[in-house]
């Protein structure tokens, strides 16, 4: 019985799932070496720390999310900022996503 046995997901697994998606894509997609590099990358460190936490607090996703925003307007590198910007749209994609009907 162990073998055939689901987990049944929640709106916040599936909303956590995707969250991880779109950092992991991130961390693809910035570069290590523009000016201002830090704020990308202590965001992130801050955001593995958030995902790696057992319990989903959306409120805490939310804050990260408005922080993501902070380091967007702190990007001089226009080429960054608009990467970072798709990943705050997807982001908040992210955060509205609920679990499928069966």
């Amino acid at each position: 019985m162990k073998g055939n046995a689901k987990k049944i997901l929640t709106d916040y697994d599936v909303k956590k799932k995707a969250v991880k998606l779109v950092v992991t894509y991130l961390k693809k997609k910035v570069s290590k070496d523009y000016l201002g590099s830090e704020h990308i990358n202590d965001w992130l460190v801050n955001m593995e720390k958030l995902i790696n936490k057992p319990d989903f607090v959306l409120s805490e996703y939310l804050e990260m999310k408005k922080q993501l925003n902070d380091v967007i307007e702190r990007t001089l590198d226009e080429e960054m900022r608009f990467k970072i910007r798709d990943s705050w749209y997807s982001f908040g994609k992210a955060l509205d996503k609920k679990t499928k009907l069966m």
